[in-house]
Formats: C-alpha cells, structure tokens, sequence
C-alpha cells in the first residue's frame, strides 16, 4: 500500500525576513583624501544581501542618501575604497547592508583627514569643543595662494621690517621644520592668507574659547602642551595634552635691537590675528615651568609661532 501525504501549505512555517546584522571596520590608511574602511555582515536576516558597502557624511548617522561605495553582495566580510575626502575634516562613517526587508547600518566611526598646506605639508588635527585645531605649529613659507613669504635671515633686516616675513629658528630649518615651525611676524598673520584656505590664524577671541574649554587660563597650558622631555625643558609642568592639541616650545625671534632667537624648548608664543595698536598684537604664551596659558602682546615685528583653526 502507498501512502499519499497530502502536505498543506498551513504546515509549512514561513520565517520573515528581518535586516542585516552588519559591523563597521576600522579605518586604515587614512591620507588628506582618501581611507580604506569596510565592514562585516554577520546575518543576511534570511535574505540574499543585495547591496553592501559604506556610507559617510559630515553629519552624524549617515545613510545611503549620503556618499557611499558598493562593495558586492552576500553576507561576510568586504573593503571598502572612499576616495573624493576633504583635506582638514572630520567624517561620520557608517557600514550598510540592503537586503529585501531593508537596509541595516553598522556602528559609527568618527575619523578626520589630516590637513595639507599650499607646499604639502600634513598636519593632524584635533575638534576641542566646537573648535577644530591644527595640533602641529605651522610650517609653510607660501601663502595660501601660492606665493613666497619671505624668508628673512638677516638680523638688521628683520627688525626693521613692516612687511610681511618668516625665519626658521636660528636660521636652521632642520631644527625647526617638523616638529616646532616656522616663526612669522604679525604682518604675514595680517595678510589673511596664512593658513590653508578654510582655516586662519585665531583671533583673540578664538584662543579665549580654546582656554575656556581646557581648563581655564590657570591649567589649560598643561592640558594643551605635548607631555614629556623630549621637546620641553624639565619639568615641563603640568603638562598632560589631555586634548591632543600638542603644543612646543618653539621660541622666539625678537624684533627689536638684535633680531636674536631666543627660548626654544623653554617657551612657546603663538600669535593671535587681533591687533592691540600701531605696534603691538595680541598673542599667548606657554612656558615649561608653568601650567597656565598666559594672555598678552608681542611687537609686530617679532617671529612668533602659528597655529590655525577651521573656518
């Protein structure tokens, strides 16, 4: 005897399909414009994965509708290639899956795209409250427009100078270049062209709000000046660089009587774009004895360091 078996479809259960499960990878070689990033999906919630890839935007949570890669489908790992970035910017990135009940994303990473000069020179960044700073002094002898600022190595010339100018320390830039800048006067901070094009020099106000949001003026020179020895003169007080802000002590070059270098590895000024008279602007100053930024002045025709801050 055969039996027949008469399978209904109310026996049969049907499982709905759900959304992906999907993980974001770390970001690996990040350059001034491009980062290699990708993702993991770990369930394809009972579907084939149609689409996967990478999401990134300026803004938090980005999505599809935002910039993307399509990295192939299926469940498991992949790479992604994001090319078109932003030098100086920070980024929200995102990994995504779409199958036929949706598209899922995967955990938010935040990273930044280092910042390049008109010559080429990197520099890291940090976002310090609403503020985002370079974290190195800069270093360029252009303008942002590509034009020469002259380099001045002459001491009598200096002092009289009412132009724009910049020196390394000592007149050596192998001492000065990678790690503590170069020095400029205020003139070269006046043209407005100092800095890449969407940062500048900060104004006073700007270094007041830096302060505020690291400490105060009494602690904020521990909280921004780069730990340790090496660049700093013992004992370096205070010193935590609890913000990555990374401040040296690049010295000084005076713009009166000798045109002398003075100071590096014990001090570090830095101008502010606020002038105070005919002859003097604002600047601050830290010092390896001591754990407060202190607010002043420096005649104009001084070379002080530079930092800049995004537009």
């Amino acid at each position: 005897m055969v039996l027949l078996l008469n399978l209904s479809n109310s026996c049969i259960k049907e499982f709905p399909v759900t959304l992906p499960e999907l993980s974001t990878s770390s970001l690996t070689n990040i350059t001034s414009t491009s980062a290699i990033c990708g993702g993991n999906v770990i369930s394809d919630g009972g579907d084939i994965i149609l689409a996967r890839g990478v999401c990134w935007s300026t803004d938090f949570n980005p999505t599809i509708d935002d910039n993307v890669t399509t990295d192939g489908s299926g469940s498991g790992s992949f790479v992604s290639n994001i090319t078109g970035l932003t030098s100086g910017t920070y980024y929200y990135i995102r990994s995504y899956a779409t199958n036929s009940a949706g598209t899922a994303y995967g955990n938010e990473v935040i990273f930044n795209t280092p910042l390049t000069d008109i010559e080429g020179n990197v520099y890291f960044t940090a976002r310090i409250g609403d503020q985002v700073w370079i974290t190195e002094n800069l270093r360029t002898t252009k303008y942002n427009d590509n034009t020469d600022i002259p380099v001045v190595t002459d001491n009598a010339t200096w002092i009289s100078l009412s132009t724009p100018a910049c020196c390394w320390y000592k007149n050596n830039e192998s001492n000065s270049d990678q790690k503590y800048g170069a020095l400029y006067n205020w003139f070269s901070v006046n043209t407005g062209k100092l800095c890449p094009a969407g940062w500048h020099v900060p104004n006073e106000e700007e270094w007041t709000t830096l302060v505020i949001n690291t400490g105060g003026e009494y602690y904020a020179g521990g909280t921004l000046k780069e730990q340790g020895t090496i660049h700093w003169t013992n004992p370096n007080f205070g010193a935590s660089n609890y913000y990555g802000f990374s401040a040296l002590p690049g010295g000084y070059r005076s713009g009166t009587v000798t045109g002398s270098f003075r100071a590096m590895k014990y001090l570090g000024w830095w101008w502010a774009a606020t002038e105070s008279d005919e002859r003097w602007a604002r600047s601050r100053t830290l010092a390896y004895d001591a754990a407060e930024m202190a607010r002043g002045k420096g005649l104009k025709t001084n070379g002080y360091s530079v930092r800049c801050v995004k537009d």
